[in-house]
């Protein structure tokens, strides 16, 4: 191996202890050639890969670390349709242009099932549905208007009152929400993993420990320099999501790269499981700083939210993750926890995804906002798409400029200011 690499593990996590076999991703050791080069291989960057092949594209992936190292192999696994904005305020925000972005967010979580489907990806799939909840009048009726404004065009969905949503969820924190039952649930280092192999399997060349340094245009060529060596192609896509670096002038600059912190408990036994999440459903709260939490394949209680910014340094810093759970559900007060772990979300200013075009020939999306699993696979699919008939106007997403947040050097500050006024809020409401 080159000395150049230094692998990093995936740190110890339920989905690390639990996934499939990773894929081979030798560091790239020669000069390549290809039609697209896509750099990050998580879940945007493999289905963009995957979808330029099966459309007959030569495809190398260069991931920094090892395919789903980042986010994609460490997020809670639910897979969500949608976007932050109901269809309604999609409108308003833009126009004509909204009906394509509604459709693409709308069928995003059919995407990840259709590929699973596809391709075979063992990575326990469940889609019994995201219960939405409620913890204050004023929040169920918004979650309610979001309900009917996507059941005005044709979701099945259910409004949940009190009873209902204690009776689903298994918690007395709630007084009512809705359930979408468009979402579910994965494995998610399993599916990027199964993605990776699905794409080597159409001829994907994927490479991992191959951070990519710089990009250079030769003539009609992008060359991307990993090391010593280059992939030389017509086009470059970009997914580097809450783990951009430099690479792109002022690109690292859009995105607030904010850290999901999770835990897992042991195993719950038949008695101490019993009326929690039953049906498999994934749930997560509707304040602004939100909590999520979900059962797998083996009875565990899975709970994110947000966390510190810095890197986890302490069992500590799960500390208010594991008080959310005896607070959802106080039966469970001295549970143990088997797994804690944490990835980076990247946020942006209007929290909405990205995709900007620089220049000709290089492509970037990223800006999932915990969103990821469904919106990065949906809009790697109509990438590819794009990039294969070189039609701006048919892409259903408004590919946008590239405009940094303003004093990103302070992002610390504010961050933790912004948490600070969203934890006030949440209280209010």
């Amino acid at each position: 191996m080159n000395a150049r690499y230094t692998q990093h593990p995936l740190p110890p996590s339920l989905w690390a202890a639990t996934a499939i076999p990773a894929p081979s991703a030798p560091p790239l050791a020669q000069d390549l050639e290809a039609d697209v080069v896509v750099v990050g291989g998580g879940f945007a960057g493999l289905s963009t890969a995957l979808h330029l092949a099966e459309k007959g594209a030569t495809v190398c992936v260069l991931e920094a670390e090892q395919p789903g190292w980042g986010a994609s192999g460490r997020n809670g696994g639910q897979v969500i349709p949608g976007l932050k904005y109901d269809p309604r305020e999609l409108e308003e925000r833009f126009g004509q242009k909204a009906e394509s972005m509604i459709h693409m967010a709308a069928t995003a979580a059919d995407t990840v099932f259709d590929l699973i489907q596809k391709y075979g990806i063992d990575c326990r799939p469940v889609r019994n549905g995201w219960i939405q909840t409620a913890h204050s009048p004023a929040v169920l009726d918004v979650v309610e208007k979001r309900a009917r404004d996507w059941e005005s065009r044709g979701v099945k969905v259910e409004i949940l009152d009190q009873v209902a949503v204690r009776k689903r969820t298994g918690s007395k924190q709630f007084i009512g929400g809705w359930v979408d039952y468009r979402a579910g649930s994965v494995q998610p280092l399993s599916y990027a993993r199964g993605l990776c192999h699905a794409a080597q399997g159409l001829g994907v060349r994927v490479h991992g420990q191959s951070r990519v340094t710089r990009l250079e245009r030769t003539g009609d060529s992008w060359h991307a320099w990993a090391g010593q060596h280059r992939v030389a192609a017509k086009d470059v896509v970009i997914c580097t999501n809450g783990y951009t670096d430099g690479l792109w002038p002022r690109l690292q600059k859009t995105v607030l790269p904010a850290n999901s912190f999770l835990v897992a408990t042991r195993p719950l036994t038949a008695s101490e499981g019993a009326g929690i999440l039953d049906g498999r459903e994934v749930t997560s709260d509707s304040k602004r700083l939100l909590v999520y939490f979900r059962r797998d394949d083996e009875g565990r209680l899975v709970v994110g939210g947000r966390g510190p910014f810095h890197e986890p340094q302490s069992f500590n810093e799960w500390a208010h993750i594991e008080r959310a759970v005896t607070h959802l559900f106080p039966q469970l007060k001295g549970i143990e926890f088997q797994y804690r772990w944490a990835g980076r979300v990247a946020v942006t200013r209007d929290f909405m995804p990205h995709v900007h075009e620089p220049e000709p020939g290089i492509h970037m999306v990223l800006g999932f906002n915990g969103r990821g699993v469904a919106m990065a696979s949906t809009m790697g699919k109509y990438l590819a798409e794009r990039i294969h008939k070189a039609d701006a106007s048919a892409f259903p997403y408004p590919i946008t400029g590239i405009v940094p947040i303003p004093m990103h050097g302070l992002r610390g500050l504010y961050m933790a200011a912004g948490v600070a006024w969203y934890r006030f809020l949440d209280a209010l409401s």
